[in-house]
């Protein structure tokens, strides 16, 4: 069972899967600073605030010591129900843009493996009349020679 295993560990595709994920989540690290630091500040700026997390309806009681309190996590980690609408803009926008940077990776690899294929590419054979014609030109020519 462990030379199984070694084996099953060892092909490509597991490997492959496994540089996947790291870079995966290295570049969800990076996609997420971007958002919460760089494009939501902007985003909230515009909409009247800075901390779009901050953006929530209350659905129960607010504890005295929380009354007017806009920290969604505080609120949250004093147990109550929130409805944190701002979290999930936050959240779509982070799909929004990992979505188009992967559209545009995908786009320009597609656009390279074309440009490749194109310049690898044989020329189309050329049709067989005119490999006929050629092969009639050079025989009446071997003919008219004396």
């Amino acid at each position: 069972m462990l030379k199984e295993f070694r084996a099953f560990i060892a092909r490509g595709n597991v490997i492959d899967l496994a540089v996947a994920v790291i870079i995966g989540t290295a570049f969800s690290r990076i996609v997420t600073s971007l958002t919460e630091d760089v494009l939501m500040p902007i985003i909230g700026k515009v909409f009247g605030g800075l901390d779009f997390s901050s953006y929530f309806i209350p659905l129960g009681p607010i504890p005295a010591k929380l009354a007017g309190s806009t920290d969604y996590v505080a609120l949250k980690k004093a147990g109550v129900p929130l409805l944190g609408y701002g979290e999930f803009i936050t959240q779509a926008v982070n799909f929004l843009i990992i979505a188009f940077i992967i559209f545009m990776l995908v786009r320009t690899i597609n656009r390279a493996t074309n440009l490749l294929e194109r310049e690898v590419a044989p020329p189309p054979p050329e049709p067989v009349e005119i490999e006929l014609l050629r092969e009639i030109r050079d025989e009446l020519r071997v003919r008219r020679q004396p």
